[in-house]
């Protein structure tokens, strides 16, 4: 097969990574606007190379004409989350886009078990359409979804694999095990002050948002000519930004919008 066979079938396959990235980094994006935690701490892709493929290939005896169907993970897509409760969250929300764009096809849970070299994660294998120049097709991606503990552990696993074609020493698995073992205390230890982060969070979401629409709607005020005004909210945002009050602020962000809605109905009359 040659390199223009290869271009062409991969080119969907990072087309559907390039969508599910971006659709994953909008709902968090989401979340954020309007205060709220976000299950989702951060999302990256990534389409298997050419050699990475045929490696497969010639691993498991997979015939050209079947290894679409056979190899599922040409698209990946990596979702990490802060808590372990999270994952399940992100799990029910592809669920929730089923009839929409993300059919579940596969689920495989190594959470509630995970693998004997200690790897923990949750992976699905979805269904996903992509239209292309060369027309629609149905692509397998494997989203995996993982704390970021989890991920940490699996990149040195998966670097060790690597160095030692999948045979990697006695010695060091056992110290890999105890690894796992460690990082799961982590998370456990991470979810048992889940809601104390979460609040945390919120908080810093909420102050940071209120920043930003006070500082664009007087900036607003200023091109509507309601300088005087826009100079006065201007020094409270200044002394309540010092104060760090954030529930002030919030109140000065409703506020500003009440007036800047007011001053534009005014001006359309």
């Amino acid at each position: 097969m040659g390199t223009k066979y290869w271009q062409e079938l991969l080119i969907p396959y990072q087309q559907a990574v390039d969508e599910i990235v971006l659709k994953f980094n909008s709902l968090k994006k989401q979340y954020a606007k309007i205060g709220e935690y976000s299950p989702i701490e951060s999302v990256y892709g990534r389409v298997k190379s050419v050699s990475s493929i045929l490696e497969k290939i010639q691993q498991y005896g997979v015939e050209f004409d079947t290894l679409e169907e056979t190899i599922q993970d040409i698209a990946g897509v990596r979702i990490m989350c802060q808590f372990q409760e999270d994952i399940q969250e992100v799990v029910e929300h592809i669920r929730k886009r089923e009839r929409c764009d993300m059919e579940i096809i596969k689920t495989k849970d190594y959470l509630t078990e995970s693998k004997p070299s200690g790897y923990k994660s949750y992976h699905l294998i979805i269904r996903y359409p992509v239209y292309s120049v060369a027309g629609y097709k149905d692509i397998l991606v494997e989203i995996q979804i993982r704390t970021l503990a989890m991920n940490f552990w699996s990149i040195i696993e998966h670097s060790l694999n690597y160095k030692y074609k999948q045979n990697i020493p006695s010695k060091v698995q056992e110290r890999l095990q105890n690894a796992a073992k460690a990082v799961n205390e982590i998370d456990r230890e991470m979810s048992s002050i889940r809601g104390e982060i979460q609040n945390a969070q919120r908080l810093f979401g909420l102050k940071s948002s209120s920043v930003s629409s006070i500082l664009e709607n007087i900036g607003y005020l200023y091109k509507l000519n309601q300088g005087e005004k826009a100079a006065n909210y201007e020094a409270i945002f200044d002394e309540l930004f010092e104060q760090e009050d954030i529930i002030q602020l919030i109140l000065l962000r409703k506020e500003l919008e009440s007036q800047v809605s007011l001053i534009e109905s005014e001006v359309e009359k």
